[in-house]
């Protein structure tokens, strides 16, 4: 994430601490799971005891407080399994830029500019253009202590070449070496921008290839298994952010093991175009966010991890947070195929940073002890969340077609075509989305998977703000639509990258754009006009408009929405396309609904059942929650319960050593230290007698009431990392 680290800079020395470290073997041995994480620089303390099955640590650094080893020592010690995590584009690499290393400088590695600026992630921390020279100093510097130290599961983030970047002598080499000719200017050409961020990608390729096969084969000449995982912002927001990344191309490494969806406020908050009006549609961009992440593993099968943030880098106020992180909480539990988390980045930042109390305001405070309740409930029904063979409700079976190209051309911008806030991609999604279709988002690079195509019934494509990097891809497709599916193309195909030198022109093809191969191979004409066309057992229709303008433009998408409905509703099976200005999801006891607003009507969502407010700190029992255009619910439903059987249902920490008899039930609560606790225990019958105490013994205050309509007790004391000791009688 766009985060700075907290370790400290310009170290005189490295120092190793001569101490016992756990082999990985031990560690996965006594490993029960690894659902949820959070990623952390600092050692364990009282205050960030964040209670998820694992502890990322970041960074070989050591710093004056304790060095690495001891960093991952003190979370093994509180009984975390420990991962590793540090930056593949950017670092604290000082030693490898100012010569420590090698005994040579290499500050212009750094990504450059046109104007000759370095682009800087923090002081003396450029971002990287991944020389072959660099990746050496990773493996040896970085990866072997790791592994050295008994860690088995290795996180390069954020692979990332800025679009603007592209004149540094390093990437000049890498052009030469890349492409055999002489390095030409990005922003001279359309084609030398496509050239430029195609070479930007597979460099970060590369290096993500590189290191982790050196990692794997190291941890096994040590007897370990080291799994390498990718944290990652989604496609869509790196194309919004003009970042270049490999994405879903490094699915198909065997050398990669998974992913990280780094989704969170500041990437959702980007603003958007509907309906001629450009804002922030935070829940909206998110749940698009997380569904390009999920695409990319779907047919792989690779681990992928959805992480939320509490607040964000940009410095704001607490109802802001607040308000964000139910959003883009929310639209991560409406992927029920994904219950692996990262709870939270940075927790010293979270539970120790100051923060505006509201925007009118200039007094700053740590995290009010009602939000780090909420988050705390929230976070730990993580632990919890089931998979679930549920679907959100609505019509299925629509998808909008992605691919890395995205990045390839999205700046800078030539012959006037321009794309703003990536329009051309929210065009053929926002007008789906905002009428409570939960459309999918298919990547072009799995197109290959059978698996790819299972429940799509409808295919949206569009070359206008990327371009097919195979002609295998139109292969799989084309056969998709002889089978019976309906694929619709928009677009004009204006845009000057139409044109760029790729496989549809050179050789033996002489294509003019590369949606006049798509549509040979469909059988049609190379330049369809706007209308509908037999294909096999399947349709194609055409609309010869740019996707932007259904957004840009106000009320323009209704001939785009009627398309889609109408190749819907012909689609074999599909039946009525059902519209809605919401989306409900059903996950084990968990409901989750998001009401949208700008959608088919502003009436709220009216649920009736027992549930457990989540979002709402007190934990109240509500047999009707009304949701509000533009707001969120996440809801415990007590129906499900085990009505035979005592159980912690939800709170603001984490349970251990439970233990029960025919009338009473105990458990041990964990939970950050200067934070308070609320959970709600469902009970056969009235408590008779509630005892709490601390690691001590010592008995400590607790407020405590009973609800005879959930049959729950609602208890309330101050957490503790050493545990609070709970005893029911009833």
């Amino acid at each position: 994430m766009k985060k700075r680290n907290t370790l400290t800079t310009g170290i005189a020395c490295l120092w190793m601490l001569a101490m016992h470290i756990h082999p990985a073997a031990a560690q996965s041995g006594t490993a029960t799971k690894e659902k949820t994480a959070f990623q952390t620089s600092g050692a364990w303390k009282p205050a960030t005891d964040v209670r998820a099955d694992v502890a990322i640590v970041y960074g070989v650094n050591d710093n004056r407080r304790a060095p690495f080893e001891q960093r991952v020592q003190s979370w093994r010690d509180r009984g975390y399994i420990t991962h590793f995590m540090t930056g593949i584009a950017w670092g604290q690499y000082q030693d490898y830029f100012t010569g420590r290393w090698d005994g040579q400088r290499h500050l212009d590695e750094g990504q450059v500019t046109a104007r000759g600026d370095t682009i800087w992630h923090g002081r003396m921390v450029p971002y990287i253009v991944p020389s072959k020279n660099f990746l050496t100093y990773m493996k040896e510097r970085h990866v072997k202590r790791v592994i050295d130290a008994g860690i088995d599961a290795i996180y390069m983030e954020e692979p990332e070449f800025w679009m603007r970047a592209g004149y540094s002598d390093a990437f000049r080499r890498e052009w030469q070496d890349y492409y055999g000719f002489p390095w030409r200017p990005q922003h001279e050409s359309p084609e030398n921008t496509y050239l430029s961020h195609k070479l930007k990608y597979y460099l970060y390729y590369r290096a993500l290839e590189d290191v982790f096969t050196y990692a794997k084969a190291y941890g096994q000449s040590k007897g370990m298994n080291v799994r390498c995982y990718v944290p990652t912002h989604s496609l869509v927001n790196y194309s919004s952010w003009r970042i270049v990344s490999p994405e879903a191309s490094l699915a198909s490494l065997s050398c990669v093991d998974g992913y990280i969806a780094q989704v969170w406020t500041g990437t959702s908050r980007e603003p958007t175009y509907f309906n001629g009006l450009k804002k922030e549609r935070v829940f909206e961009s998110a749940f698009l966010e997380y569904g390009s992440m999920e695409s990319m593993t779907r047919p792989t099968g690779r681990k992928m991890f959805f992480l939320t943030d509490p607040i964000e880098d940009w410095p704001r106020d607490w109802v802001d947070y607040k308000k964000n992180y139910q959003a883009t909480f929310a639209a991560q539990l409406l992927y029920p195929m994904i219950d692996n988390y990262e709870v939270m980045p940075w927790p010293d930042r979270i539970y120790e940073g100051l923060y505006k109390t509201s925007a009118e305001s200039d007094t700053k405070e740590r995290i009010p002890r009602f939000y780090s309740t909420q988050m705390q409930v929230m976070i730990n029904t993580l632990n919890d969340m089931p998979l679930s063979d549920n679907r959100i409700n609505g019509s299925h079976g629509i998808g909008v077609l992605m691919s890395n190209s995205l990045m390839f051309q999205q700046f800078p911008t030539h012959a006037g075509y321009d794309d703003p806030q990536f329009s051309n991609f929210y065009g053929q999604t926002l007008p789906l989305l905002k009428r409570g279709i939960p459309v999918s988002i298919v990547h072009i690079e799995n197109t290959g998977y059978p698996d790819t195509w299972n429940g799509l019934k409808v295919l949206v494509i569009s070359y206008a703000n990327m371009k097919p990097m195979k002609p295998e891809y139109h292969d799989h497709i084309a056969q998709w639509v002889r089978n019976g599916g309906v694929l619709l193309y928009c677009g004009q195909d204006i845009d000057p990258y139409q044109t760029v030198m790729e496989w549809w022109n050179t050789g033996e093809r002489t294509y003019p754009v590369p949606s006049a191969h798509l549509f040979e191979t469909l059988g049609l004409d190379a330049a369809p006009a706007t209308g509908e066309y037999a294909c096999g057992k399947g349709k194609v229709y055409v609309l010869r408009d740019e996707p932007k303008t259904f957004v840009l433009q106000p009320a323009n998408d209704a001939r785009y929405f009627a398309t889609v409905q109408k190749a819907f509703e012909t689609a074999p099976n599909a039946g009525s396309l059902e519209l809605k200005n919401h989306l409900y999801l059903e996950r084990g006891p968990y409901v989750i609904a998001s009401v949208l607003d700008e959608s088919v009507s502003d009436d709220p969502l009216l649920l009736r059942g027992l549930y457990i407010d989540l979002f709402d700190p007190e934990l109240p029992v509500l047999q009707t929650k009304t949701v509000a255009p533009g707001e969120q619910a996440f809801l415990y439903d007590v129906n499900h319960v085990d009505k035979t059987k005592p159980a912690v249902l939800c709170g603001a920490s984490r349970v251990y050593d439970i233990t029960e008899s025919r009338r009473s039930y105990t458990f041990t609560a964990k939970s950050p230290a200067n934070t308070t606790n609320v959970l709600r225990v469902y009970l056969p019958q009235p408590p008779i007698h509630v005892h709490v105490t601390d690691s001590a013994g010592a008995e400590i205050t607790a407020v405590h009431s009973w609800d005879a309509l959930s049959h729950t007790s609602l208890l309330q004391f101050e957490n503790s990392p050493e545990g609070i000791r709970v005893v029911i009688e009833y």
